[in-house]
């Protein structure tokens, strides 16, 4: 795998990584390889109601918020990368 292709969180597109140890958790407790703690904990999404829309709207916030991208920029990158990812797929 190449610096480019990094590990995603396959909700909101997040990198996973174990320097962050950010990872969420299976019903068992072990790491889960797929998604990031803030979507995934105990085996479940932590907001199940969450529909696609909603990701991208708090994909783009975050990233405006705390990244300090330009919205415009957020938007383009949350619409392009969010609805490619496995929870998002039909």
């Amino acid at each position: 795998m190449s610096r480019q292709e990094k590990i995603r969180c396959q909700s909101c597109g997040m990198p996973l990584s174990e320097q962050f140890d950010n990872y969420g958790t299976n019903a068992d407790g072990s790491k889960s390889q797929e998604y990031c703690t803030f979507c995934f904990q105990k085996g479940a999404f932590t907001q199940p109601d969450l529909t696609l829309e909603g990701m991208v709207a708090l994909s783009v916030e975050v990233m405006t918020r705390e990244l300090g991208f330009a919205e415009p920029e957020a938007r383009r990158l949350s619409n392009q990368v969010i609805p490619q990812l496995k929870r998002w797929r039909p």
